[in-house]
């Protein structure tokens, strides 16, 4: 039984087994799981000109989880890993950022695929993607030369206590 089964939507973040089943259905998840996101930024940002266009505060206690929609709504592939941890697909990976309400995006791939090159490319793909939901995404360079991007609320959105 998939994760959607089980107890529902579970975001692509990378860091699991490819993204459920594959085609029509998880793209309809994807599509419902984001609408529900919107709803809940409509709420909750209620007050604000554009409330859709900004995190809601749901999001920045759970900034791994909106990041990975962001970019799996997109259409931007995850990367996977099998159950030994071996990486066995390309794509994005979201983990937990260096402060509350922050996640890191990175490009990865099994050894060989050549994701490290790709990441040039993909990774300004991913930073547009999160941008358009009200995301500030900062590009940066890491040990070895690899890259990967700083997600995090526009200024002022993030939460104080990191909870």
């Amino acid at each position: 039984m998939g994760a959607e089964e089980a107890g529902g939507f579970e975001p692509a973040t990378g860091d699991g087994p490819p993204a459920g089943a594959e085609g029509p259905e998880r793209a309809a998840s994807v599509r419902s799981a984001l609408a529900g996101l919107l709803q809940i930024r409509r709420l909750a940002n209620g007050g604000r000109p554009d409330p859709e266009a900004v995190p809601a505060s749901w999001e920045l206690h759970r900034p791994v989880r909106a990041v990975a929609l962001a970019l799996e709504a997109a259409g931007l592939p995850a990367s996977a890993v099998d159950p030994s941890g071996r990486r066995t697909a390309k794509g994005y990976r979201v983990a937990a950022g260096p402060a509350p309400g922050t996640a890191r995006v990175e490009w990865l791939g099994p050894a060989g695929s050549g994701a490290a090159y790709e990441e040039e490319r993909e990774l300004p793909r991913c930073a547009e993607a999160l941008r358009e939901l009200g995301w500030t995404a900062l590009l940066y360079r890491g040990p070895r030369g690899r890259r990967f991007l700083e997600v995090e609320p526009p200024a002022g959105g993030r939460p104080p206590d990191g909870r």
